[in-house]
Parts: structure tokens; sequence; C-alpha cells
């Protein structure tokens, strides 16, 4: 299977891993880091409107945030999946 990531461990970044998964496997997300106890629903909405957006159904996506603001999230997911696709 297809793996692409974005994004740094860095203060205020996040890593970002999208995994392929077989066709109508859906959407699975996992979420890590220091702010995920407190931002969680956010951080999962964020990253379904991302993928949403880009028309990607079948993937796994690993978040392993650092403090990002949603916007960074957003375009950490929108980087991970051009890249599995070789969009970027």
């Amino acid at each position: 299977m297809k793996t692409a990531s974005a994004g740094t461990l860095e203060s205020m970044d996040c890593l970002v891993t999208v995994t392929e998964a077989a066709p109508g496997a859906g959407v699975t997300i996992e979420l890590e880091g220091s702010s995920v106890s407190r931002f969680r629903t956010a951080m999962e909405k964020t990253v379904r409107a991302a993928l949403q957006n880009l028309g990607a159904n079948d993937v796994t996506v690993n978040v392993n945030d650092h403090g990002s603001l949603d916007v960074v999230l957003e375009a950490r997911v929108e980087t991970a999946v051009k890249r599995l696709r070789g969009e970027n």
C-alpha cells in the first residue's frame, strides 16, 4: 500500500501520514500528540473536511500533532493526499 507524509514534529506543527486503504474501507483517523485530549473533535472535523474536499474516501490518516492550528492541519492533510496521488 502506498503511503505519503507531510509536516514535521516541530512545535506548532503536525506530521500527517496518509495510507491508501482497500476500496470500500472508508476513512480511518488516528490522532496522537499533546493537543488531542482537548481538540480531538475539532481535529477530526478538520481532517474529514479536507479529505471530503479532495474526494479521498478510502484512506487511513495518522496525525501526530504538536499544537498546530486548524489551517496547518488542513494544509498538511491536503499535501499528504496529493503526494499519495502523485500530484505534488
